[in-house]
């Protein structure tokens, strides 16, 4: 019995090395949730379909779910289940599934995103807007009254009637503090 050990193209470290991706798979790809924990998984097709991601990702009932596409410049691109993504472009090695059948639009920093849950944290907002965390705050606009900080820990429905509004900002400065 003889054990045929399969190499995987990992997109992501051949990205960020330059190279440009193998023409045929296996390709290891990350698949995050809503709270953008990213995991592993593996994709044959160079071409897969929206279907195919959400699958290789361990969910079932395809139909059930929205895939996202993690776009080299951050932005987010819906991915239908039956339209496909070539994972040789360079452009892509990011997913993100959702178990919702809507998306919700919001403004961050004057870039539009969807996203695929109809709450958002103000962490993810932040890695949404390619901030740190740690120097960085987030605040909804609130037409009319005062802007609202918006913690790491807070939940914001996206849900609502209208476009919700973020900008992104530092937090705290110590220059021109004495010591």
């Amino acid at each position: 019995m003889t054990t045929e050990q399969i190499e995987y193209e990992d997109l992501m470290t051949t990205l960020k090395s330059g190279r440009k991706p193998r023409d045929h798979g296996p390709y290891k790809v990350k698949v995050g949730d809503n709270n953008l924990n990213f995991i592993d998984a593996v994709i044959d097709d160079p071409k897969p379909t929206g279907r195919q991601v959400i699958e290789a990702a361990g969910f079932r009932k395809a139909e059930e779910h929205l895939v996202f596409q993690v776009l080299r410049n951050g932005e987010l691109e819906e991915l239908r289940l039956e339209e496909t993504t070539d994972l040789r472009s360079g452009q892509v090695e990011r997913f993100l599934v959702f178990s919702s059948a809507e998306s919700f639009r919001f403004d961050i920093d004057g870039k539009r995103l969807e996203w695929g849950h109809k709450v958002i944290s103000g962490r993810v907002l932040k890695k949404l807007a390619g901030v740190d965390p740690a120097k960085f705050a987030v605040w909804q606009v609130i037409p009319g009254k005062d802007d609202i900080l918006v913690e790491d820990t807070d939940l914001i429905c996206l849900a609502d009637a209208g476009l919700e509004h973020f900008f992104t900002g530092v937090h705290q400065t110590t220059e021109g503090d004495t010591v």
